[in-house]
């Protein structure tokens, strides 16, 4: 008996001619033991499942190659608008240590983050957090194509007054980390599900030393891993690595010989060009693609504080390869999607800087490139069965000339009906068959609540919640 599933006569597939994404008419998909084995045409041969195409677009599951599950979720509602002017308005130092998420919470955040990454058509998520006993467990549970990418480092950062950033180092506990992220990556290519791998993710450039930054580097060199870094994320950590090495965060790794093929840097955003540095170099953008390392954009979080990639088009133009990450709430990867195009294009200037292709090759083959899959994020035989079907009959869809412009600009994961990772269906007519989202969010309610309660004792100046998140609304009494 045939296993085969088989998509019937789509009337719009994103196919992939083997150089390009390209729209097919009238095109049938089939897939078999988690393989595409046709993408286009007619399929002749026997089928076991059958499903209609009419009113859909087929389309490659999404890539995105920079979350954090076990602890943004929980921040809704809290650093959506908070201001750090002692540090260029990142939030990472004052308030990321302040709103922390408890053992109790953490897998309820994951499963929130991971239901609404699914419901927004991503098949494949990498996952960057402090690990827990359940961790893998956790990820398998939600039928996505989790990579496991568990933070160490050599030091914690903190302030004692809000403009100040000092280090504790404590080498000692970044090597337990690191043993321990070998043991996780180990498991998690082992795992029964097959959906799991691993990545060396050394949490920050300026919290890691030389040697941990090197043997993570020749570790994930020898195991065939990505290798992911925190890097040019803030202005105070470009001067920070400038001030230890007198060379920008960039080109130190570069010296350190841990910039390849297989280096991605989390947003790498503040790079000698941008204005805020008023730098008297330009060679960082020129040394990544030299280098052929990729870029990790994660532009909403960025947005909340007034900062972004100056430009996306330019870092494409530039030869560098980027892919998409969501750094917060919401796990919303087609709306990260739109808010890519839209920054790039007002900090740009002109819509030139970026199109609707560039984006959607960023989701997709861009991310899959960074995670060196070159399976992943196409339509095509022999590539993985990560399929997302959109319903071209909802109405934000409608009128239906150029598909993917209707769903990027205007409908978003409204339009998502059907998710398939390995061929296995995650989402069916919109709703989630792996997490159970309301017993999750009820979860993550409480864990937020008693988030808040000890913020005061984590504050360098005692300041509780709603002294350092006021709500957008006074409450009258």
């Amino acid at each position: 008996m045939s296993d085969t599933t088989v998509i019937r006569a789509a009337d719009w597939m994103i196919g992939w001619n083997g150089e390009r994404h390209v729209f097919l008419r009238d095109a049938d998909l089939a897939f078999k033991n988690g393989v595409i084995v046709h993408a286009g045409g007619r399929y002749e041969g026997a089928a076991d499942v059958e499903i209609p195409g009419a009113g859909r677009l087929v389309m490659p599951g999404l890539v995105n190659i920079h979350s954090h599950p076990t602890s943004e979720p929980l921040r809704k509602g809290v650093t959506d608008e908070t201001r750090s002017p002692g540090f260029h308005h990142s939030s990472l130092y004052e308030y990321l240590t302040a709103f922390t998420n408890d053992a109790d919470g953490v897998a309820p955040s994951m499963r929130v983050a991971f239901g609404e990454l699914a419901l927004s058509g991503v098949t494949t998520v990498v996952d960057l957090s402090l690990p827990f006993d359940g961790w893998l467990d956790v990820m398998a549970e939600s039928g996505l194509r989790c990579v496991a990418a568990p933070m160490f480092r050599d030091a914690r950062w903190f302030t004692k007054n809000g403009h100040a950033l000092e280090y504790d180092w404590d080498e000692a506990t970044g090597r337990r980390g690191f043993e321990e992220a070998q043991r996780l990556c180990a498991l998690a290519q082992q795992h029964p599900s097959g959906r799991l791998s691993g990545m060396m993710a050394p949490a920050q450039i300026d919290t890691c030393g030389e040697d941990l930054l090197r043997d993570a580097h020749d570790y994930a060199t020898e195991r065939n891993l990505p290798y992911q870094i925190h890097v040019s994320q803030s202005v105070t950590e470009f001067h920070e690595i400038f001030r230890r090495h007198g060379k920008t965060p960039v080109q130190w790794m570069e010296s350190l010989g841990v910039l390849d093929e297989r280096s991605i840097l989390g947003h790498a955003i503040f790079l000698d060009h941008h204005p805020w540095l008023h730098w008297t170099t330009n060679d960082d953008k020129r040394v990544i693609a030299e280098y052929g390392a990729s870029v990790a954009h994660c532009p909403t979080v960025f947005s909340r504080r007034g900062i972004t990639l100056r430009t996306l088009g330019g870092y494409l133009k530039a030869g560098i390869n980027v892919g998409i990450g969501t750094d917060t709430y919401p796990h919303d990867f087609l709306d990260e999607m739109r808010s890519a195009l839209m920054y790039a294009r007002v900090i740009g200037e002109t819509v030139d800087d970026l199109m609707t292709v560039d984006v959607f090759n960023v989701a997709t083959i861009g991310g899959a490139k960074a995670l060196g899959r070159p399976d992943l994020g196409r339509l095509a035989t022999g590539a993985a069965a990560d399929i997302v079907l959109i319903d071209t009959t909802h109405p934000a869809m409608r009128p239906v000339r150029d598909p993917l412009r209707s769903l990027v600009y205007v409908a978003g994961a409204r339009a998502v009906r059907d998710v398939f990772v390995a061929g296995d269906q995650v989402v069916a007519e919109g709703r989630l068959l792996t997490i159970d989202l309301e017993a999750a969010l009820d979860d993550l309610q409480a864990a937020q609540a008693r988030s808040l309660a000890g913020v005061a004792s984590r504050d360098w100046a005692g300041r509780n919640a709603d002294e350092l998140a006021p709500l957008s609304l006074p409450i009258q009494r």
